[in-house]
């Protein structure tokens, strides 16, 4: 699901689960190749871990904060901090591994 930054911070904040976040752009390439990626290993996550995507042209102030330098990047929370980042595109399994290491 794509949200805008005020829900995204909300649900980091307040989630009782781990939230991964994909921060993405339309025009970016390896971001719509790994949409699809992204999707699956929802699918196959939830309910133990909260997918949530961030369009970084449509929430700048919130991509800045976050210290977004590139995309594709997934950000890993728990509890309300960053447990783990990491900057490219990746399948659904590759996505799913490394949510799991980390989480």
């Amino acid at each position: 699901m794509d949200v805008p930054a005020a829900i995204l911070e909300k649900q980091i904040a307040k989630s009782s689960i781990p939230v991964l976040v994909d921060v993405w752009a339309p025009w970016c390439g390896p971001c719509k190749i790994m949409g699809p990626h992204f999707e699956t290993a929802a699918k196959q996550a939830e309910p133990k871990l909260r997918f949530v995507k961030l369009n970084s042209d449509d929430n700048q102030a919130l991509s800045a904060r976050l210290g977004i330098r590139g995309i594709p990047t997934m950000i890993l929370f728990r509890e309300g901090k960053e447990i783990a980042r990491v900057s490219g595109a990746m399948t659904s399994a590759d996505i799913l591994r490394w949510a799991s290491q980390h989480g």
